[in-house]
């Protein structure tokens, strides 16, 4: 039985540290990929640079992770659409199973040799304050980490990636909205290790303000804020959202009372049978809106999700319902966004304030709007200095509401063209499907990853 954190860190380097020959492996495939590279910019007679970036790069990799990102470093003088042409030209003749991808400019994505790898376009720049484009930046990056990282701290980078892939938190992307690579390196360099890093974390609060030097980050409205070395106009966490901010603080609370393996490699979920489920709901009512997955990439799909789901919320909260909790869920070929209403039915009638009888023209207005509206049920009337009026509800039902409503708000842009004629309703028995026990196992589960 394993108690120390210590112990618990020395397994947990053991299984995820490169092997020599992993790291030899890598090399050469990373060489023969530079070659590749190398003589499809023979063929363009524009003087680009090969940078390896990422974590390999500053080899603080985990091993059964790799990405290779190598970034293809045009001259400032090249016009915007020769660098996004060429690069995405070189990719397409390199990378297997290729998808295009869109950061500030577009991209390839795909597989060399069975490793994930990315062809990057961006500008040469020696500092931030030359950059054209976001990714620019990267290649300054590396560097810097390079530059200040030491040896025996690679060591706490890789530990504190681990635990944040344990606890769901590690990628800045779309769909998790969590801890960038580069963003777990800076902490380590803020606190040295990783036992220290816990220590602190512990502490954070919303708007935790953190620097590499003397200068005070400015203001920006997200939960924590890293002021970048390489540009201090940046923050580097500002994609970790609120719910991912709030989870690593919790899971270093109960890494300090208690270190456990499971942090670090979680137990796999073992979704609960349909009967369970049914049995955990009990009396609670759900409603959902089902709609085909749009065909784009994880990056533009999930804003666009998260998006509807604020917009649904809002739709059903303006016409009364308070709901509860709202969440989706993707799967293979269908979205589900699941909202957990206070209630599924409201009353027929609702008491509508007005203004103060003391605004004489709002009140006016007020009053030539519901006196004889066909929706009036009591005649507008005067309670302690204000206007009131009951009215007849639109919808009592959330379910009629949704159907007849939805359609007309707004989604996201793929969803909204593509997919609101396939869209529909759906309700707690509609939802109780095979397909589905993974998500509600985990929606009802009230312990950590770490717990189970």
């Amino acid at each position: 039985m394993i108690h120390g954190s210590e112990e618990i860190e020395t397994i947990v380097l053991q299984k995820i540290t490169p092997t020599l020959e992993e790291k030899k492996h890598l090399e050469d495939v990373i060489a023969s990929l530079k070659e590749e590279v190398q003589k499809q910019i023979n063929k363009t007679r524009i003087p680009i640079e090969i940078e390896l970036v990422g974590s390999i790069a500053k080899d603080t990799f985990i091993r059964n992770a790799v990405d290779i990102d190598l970034f293809l470093c045009f001259p400032p003088t090249v016009p915007r659409e020769t660098l996004e042409k060429t690069g995405l030209a070189i990719g397409r003749a390199i990378l297997e199973h290729q998808e295009e991808c869109f950061a500030e400019h577009p991209y390839v994505r795909g597989i060399f040799k069975d490793y994930k790898t990315e062809l990057v376009p961006c500008y040469k720049i020696q500092d931030a304050s030359q950059k054209l484009s976001a990714v620019d930046r990267t290649p300054l990056h590396t560097r810097y980490i390079e530059q200040h990282l030491k040896e025996t701290q690679k060591k706490e980078v890789r530990l504190f990636k681990q635990f944040l892939k344990g606890i769901g938190c590690y990628g800045a992307e779309a769909e998790i909205e969590g801890f960038s690579g580069y963003l777990c390196e800076i902490i380590v360099l803020k606190y040295g290790t990783f036992q220290q890093l816990i220590e602190q974390v512990c502490q954070w609060n919303y708007g935790e303000k953190l620097a590499l030097d003397k200068r005070i980050p400015a203001d920006f409205t997200t939960p924590l804020i890293f002021i970048d070395p390489v540009d201090p106009e940046r923050n580097v966490a500002s994609a970790v959202s609120l719910e991912k901010f709030n989870l690593l603080i919790k899971a270093c609370q109960d890494y300090k009372k208690k270190p456990r393996l499971s942090f670090f490699f979680p137990n796999t979920l073992q979704p609960w049978t349909l009967q369970e489920i049914k049995k955990q709901i009990g009396s609670r009512e759900f409603i959902g809106v089902k709609f085909p997955k749009p065909i784009i990439i994880p990056e533009n799909l999930y804003p666009q999700i998260r998006k509807s789901v604020r917009s649904i919320r809002e739709l059903c909260e303006q016409y009364g319902f308070p709901i509860l909790n709202a969440t989706f869920t993707v799967e293979k070929d269908e979205v589900y966004i699941i909202l957990e209403p206070q209630t599924m039915t409201i009353s027929k009638t609702v008491v509508h304030s007005g203004p103060p009888a003391t605004l004489k023209k709002n009140a006016d207005d007020f009053l030539k709007k519901w006196i004889d509206n066909s929706r009036t049920v009591t005649k507008p009337y005067e309670k302690d200095k204000r206007w009131y009026v009951e009215i007849e509800r639109e919808f009592t039902n959330i379910r009629i509401l949704l159907e007849d409503q939805v359609k007309k708000v707004s989604l996201g842009k793929n969803i909204d063209v593509d997919i609101l004629k396939d869209l529909t309703v759906v309700d707690t028995n509609e939802l109780l499907r095979e397909h589905l026990r993974a998500f509600w196992t985990l929606y009802l589960d009230q312990r950590m990853s770490w717990e189970r």
